[in-house]
């Protein structure tokens, strides 16, 4: 079978970046990975477990002879990132990450490409696997992560189509089923699903009695789970994505006092009423 891309270089090479290399080479879906890092402690690890076939500290060397160029890099560096890119890059290359926030990033750079002086090479589409883990590093990555999870594309009218279809058949060949939503719609939209949860868990984690915690259950366990994540990581994603991020707030904690007030009052009703209307949108998700 010839793979469906010769060289793929992928800047960031933890959990995320890890699994993309995996699957791409336990699928046979590419010729040559390349993993670029500022640490070459990290990219050794990553050799190691076979999630990159070379690697290099210097983004020019990494990326030279890239068909598909991956950014898994903290949102708060993606845009420089691709900037860096897009001037040493091939002219036909595809460029990607895998941030979880994108109206920021996007915005910026379409910005740097109408500024800047020099020209800029490659064709950029934002992906956001929902994917991961409260683990990080190349050790914990896994072929198989991507397998039956959402992927979103973020097009622009600027977008080229045939960019558009193979990033698809990209996501597709890594098991995951793509969707295509606008830089908005995505942040409204992980607002709500992934970064919501994760303030809740971290809130929840918080507001425990360090006293108690011998007794936790798999029900605080399971629910604060995400919360054990990078800190330093999900500042940059709530900062970024706060526009999106403060209207669920204000309806999560409309809904919390809703829950306070029926204790308070011991209204069994309307907590049956509040429980079940969890219960219903919850059981309409699956396992």
């Amino acid at each position: 079978m010839t793979a469906a891309w010769d060289t793929v270089a992928i800047l960031g090479v933890g959990l995320i970046g890890g699994s993309i290399g995996l699957g791409l080479l336990e699928r046979g879906l590419s010729r040559r990975v390349v993993g670029i890092g500022r640490r070459p402690v990290a990219l050794r690890s990553a050799l190691r477990r076979r999630a990159i076939t070379a690697s290099t500290t210097e983004i020019a060397r990494g990326v030279a002879d890239a068909d598909l160029i991956v950014v898994c890099t903290p949102v708060d560096m993606v845009a420089e990132h691709v900037a860096a890119i897009r001037r040493v890059c091939r002219p036909d290359a595809i460029i990607t990450d895998v941030g979880s926030t994108k109206a920021s990033i996007v915005a910026a750079i379409a910005d740097a490409g109408k500024a800047g002086s020099e020209p800029l090479h490659g064709q950029f589409l934002g992906s956001h696997p929902m994917a991961g883990s409260e683990k990080t590093g190349v050790r914990f990555a896994d072929a198989s992560l991507f397998q039956g999870r959402a992927v979103i594309l973020t097009p622009t009218p600027d977008t080229p189509a045939t960019v558009q279809r193979r990033l698809t058949r990209f996501w597709r060949s890594l098991g995951a089923r793509v969707v295509a939503l606008s830089p908005e719609e995505h942040d409204r939209s992980v607002a709500a699903i992934s970064h919501l949860p994760h303030l809740v868990a971290s809130a929840l984690a918080a507001s425990t009695d360090g006293g108690q915690l011998p007794l936790a259950g798999g029900g605080w366990r399971d629910t604060t789970r995400v919360a054990a994540g990078d800190a330093e990581l999900w500042r940059q994603i709530f900062l970024d994505n706060r526009q999106a991020l403060l209207p669920c707030l204000d309806r999560f904690l409309n809904k919390l006092d809703e829950f306070r007030v029926a204790v308070r009052d011991g209204d069994s009703a309307a907590l049956r009423r509040l429980l079940e209307a969890g219960k219903e949108i919850r059981d309409a998700v699956g396992n």
